[in-house]
Formats: structure tokens, sequence, C-alpha cells
């Protein structure tokens, strides 16, 4: 069942207790009042009665009692007998001195003669309400010993009309009581519609996307739980969007990685394959055959510069480093050894001016995070006196900025957020030429990550490239991974 239509019944049902209850509550209140009231006013007449029966017998006892009673009865009946009240007198042995004809006629003569079943407990005084055939009669009864024996003055009042009274009240109550909820419940219905379209929409929008229409968000701006919940929604979409936009990238990228591996496995294993059957299967000049040693020699160096490059990558995750204090002057001057005679051999002016610092990290990587940088700028450069490389490091508040800035050829725009995957080369004919493999900036985008640093690119085509690389200076930026 919809939530609208479970709103819808239980409002009405609701609704339908609460005013059957106050409905029940009211009219018995106003029938119990007017009941009370006719119970008083018979105890009145019924006192009224009692008194001026014992002042009339008593004004004419002198004459006999039997006739005293008879006159009295007849004297006073004309006050007594109104509003549809009638008398009755019963001596103590059951006789009807009065009213019987009357009681017999009506078929009373049966509650008449219980009369003793509702007197209080000195058998003086008492009433009750019975309903006979189609009425409902008021019998009050009280005992006076004025007489030589005991008789009973009693009363009965009809009540039928108020009886009669609350039924039409009751069929009124309820006629209107269903009118009101057929009105009131056309209007749950529309409103239990109306609160819950925000949730149908909810419901719809959460089908679209279920079926790949990703790009779909709801626009409920209401201050409500709803609201709230189309938010939260909106949240968990774009989350989910997120999630799998890197899920559907990194599985492209795993698959770009394996097919650029293959390939750069396949290269230079065909060309050893090749010149070693030249070399087997062919007779060859002294110069060819030193030609073919040279490409073996040359492919397999290539291979071994992959694996180690590999190995160095992956052996990252699982193995703790080792973050000792590194200073900078030392990077400085391994820096200038190392990579001095291939400034020298390309032809290009190379610079290292480090700020005095201590760094905590390992001190290998860091070096091995500046030497794929620089010599990756140097295989941008083409060879000239106008080609530089420059790496400057500088000390800012609690952190120590490292750049490394070049005026060769660039990278374009929409290359550089890919130049941190492995395999991943801007110019691959050249990059094989120069004998790279594509996983330089990926070991190097690691090691920034693991000592908490940053790294940004800006490059322009035919400009250069400056590459920033931020470290904190603290011991605690170092992330120490655990195997």
């Amino acid at each position: 069942m919809k939530f609208a239509n479970k709103l819808f019944l239980a409002t009405t049902a609701l609704l339908t207790v609460m005013f059957a209850l106050f409905g029940i509550w009211m009219l018995s209140s106003d029938f119990s009042q007017l009941l009370n009231k006719e119970i008083e006013q018979g105890n009145k007449e019924n006192n009224m009665f009692l008194f001026l029966f014992e002042m009339g017998y008593q004004s004419t006892e002198e004459f006999g009692e039997e006739y005293a009673v008879s006159r009295t009865l007849k004297s006073i009946s004309g006050n007594v007998e109104r509003d549809g009240s009638h008398m009755f007198v019963v001596s103590e042995d059951g006789t009807y001195l009065y009213g019987g004809e009357y009681l017999k006629s009506m078929g009373f003569a049966q509650e008449v003669s219980a009369l003793t079943d509702i007197l209080n407990a000195d058998n003086t005084y008492g009433y009750c309400v019975r309903r006979i055939q189609n009425g409902y009669y008021m019998f009050t009864a009280a005992v006076t010993d004025i007489t030589s024996g005991s008789i009973c003055l009693g009363m009965c009042r009809d009540l039928t009309a108020i009886y009669n009274e609350r039924q039409n009240l009751l069929s009124r109550y309820r006629i209107a009581l269903i009118c009101l909820l057929f009105a009131g419940g056309i209007c749950i219905y529309v409103m239990a519609q109306y609160i819950t379209k925000p949730i149908r929409s909810l419901d719809k929008l959460a089908g679209k996307i279920a079926d790949g229409d990703y790009e779909l968000r709801s626009h409920n701006a209401s201050g409500d739980e709803i609201g709230e919940l189309a938010r939260n929604f909106n949240r968990m979409a774009d989350r989910l969007v997120e999630q799998m936009r890197v899920k559907v990238l990194e599985a492209k990228q795993k698959e770009d990685f394996t097919a650029a591996f293959a390939h750069e496995l396949k290269t230079p294993l065909t060309s050893i394959i090749g010149y070693a059957d030249m070399l087997n299967s062919m007779k060859l000049t002294e110069e060819e055959i030193h030609e073919a040693y040279f490409y073996i020699y040359s492919q397999g160096k290539r291979l071994e510069s992959l694996s180690h490059k590999l190995l160095e990558l992956v052996s990252m995750d699982k193995s703790p480093m080792l973050c000792k204090p590194v200073s900078t002057k030392a990077m400085e001057q391994n820096i200038r050894i190392t990579m001095r005679p291939i400034w020298k051999q390309r032809g290009v002016r190379g610079k290292v001016d480090l700020e005095k610092a201590t760094l905590h990290g390992d001190g290998e990587l860091l070096l091995s995070l500046f030497y794929n940088l620089l010599d990756n700028a140097v295989k941008a450069l083409d060879k000239g006196e106008k080609s530089f490389i420059l790496l400057k490091g500088t000390c800012i508040r609690g952190f120590y900025e490292f750049k490394v800035v070049d005026n060769g050829r660039g990278i374009p725009a929409e290359e550089i957020s890919r130049i941190t995957e492995a395999f991943y080369m801007v110019d691959k004919s050249r990059s094989r030429k120069e004998g790279g493999a594509g996983i330089g900036m990926a070991l190097c985008q690691k090691i920034i990550q693991l000592h908490n640093g940053t790294m940004n690119v800006d490059s322009r085509l035919g400009e250069g490239t400056v590459i920033k690389v931020i470290f904190p200076r603290k011991e605690s930026g170092a992330k120490r991974q655990k195997r």
C-alpha cells in the first residue's frame, strides 16, 4: 500500500474514533443531565404527593381510616397527576388503593408489585427506570406509616420523550459524522497526495538514476524533513557518481597500464629476438655484429630500467618509509654531482639552489624524486645555448617549496592531469627515443604522497614547465606506512 493511502486511512480512522467518542460523550452527558432532572423532578413530585397525602389524611382521619384515605387521594389527584405523571397507592397486603386500573391497563402491575425491590435500606424511599413495551418509565415510591398499617405511595412518570430525543440526536449525529468524514476524507486524501508528492518525486528520481540517468537531481528546497531528505539524496547521488567516475577512471587506468606495459615489453623484446635471430642464422660483418650487440644491450638496459622503476613503485606500498632528518644542502650537493655530467652532455645550463633547511623523510626517495623531475626536464629540452634547468628550494613558513623550471617544449593543458599515470607519455616516440618508460612521474607522485606533500604543474607549449613541490617541514608531516 502506498504511503499516501496509509496516511489517508490512518488519519481518517483517527478522526472517526475521535469524533465518535466525542459525540457519544457529549450526547451521553446531555442525556444524563436531562435524566437526572427528570429523576429529581419525579422525586419532588413524589415528596409532594407524600406531603399532601399525610396532610389530607390527618385532616380527615376522624371520619375513619378508609374514608380518610379515599377522600385524601381524590382531593390531591388533580394536583399531582399532571404532565404525564400518574400516582398509585398500594396497601401493605398488596391491594391497590388507587391507580390500579390504570397500571393494569398499561401493563405496569408487575412493575408496581416489585416496588419493594427499589426501596432503600430503610424501606422508606426509592426509584427505578424501566423499559416497558416501547416506552421508558420512571417509578418512584415512598412508604408512610401514618395509617394503621404501612402503605406505599408511588408515582409513574413517562420518560419516553427524552429517550426518543436521545435516539434522534444519535441518528442526526451519525448522519452528520458520515457527511463530515466524507468531506474530511476528500480533504485528507488531497492533502496526503500533496504532502507525499516530494516522496513520489524522489522515488521516480531514484528509479531514473538506477536506470542510468546519473545527472538527475532533486530540486526540493523546503525546510522540512522531506527537503532534508532530498538534499541528502542529492549528496548521496553526487557521492555515488563521483565514486563511479573514480572507479571508471581506475579501471581505464588499469587497462591503459596493462596495454602500455605489454607494449613497452613487446618493443624491446621484438628487437632483442630479431637481432638474436640475425646473429644466429645469418652471416654478418663485424660492424653488423657490433650493431646487433649494441641494440640487444640497449634494449636489455631499457627492460632493466623499466623493471627497476616498476619494482620501486610497487615496493613503496609494501615497505615502511624511513623518516630521518634530511639536509637540503646535502641534497643540493648530491643532485649537482649526479646531474652535472648529464647537463654537460646535453648542453644544458643547469642550476641547483636550495635554501638551507632540514626536512623529515626518506632521503633516498627524495633524491629519486628530483632525479626523475630533472631527468624529465632534460628530455623536454632541445640542445642549444638557450636551454636551461633550475631547481630552486625556499622555506615558506612551516613548509618547504621546491621549483623545477625548464624552458622546454611544454605540456598541453589537457594532458597535465594524466602525466602521473603509469606508462603515460605525452610524446611516446620521443620518450622512447630518450629511453623513457613513462613511469617517472607516477613514481614522483607516489613519493610526494608518502611525504604528505603536494605537486602543482604549470606548463605552456613552446615556453616551458614549472613544477612546484611543497613539503611540510615538521616530522609529523611524513607518513609512516606499515607493512
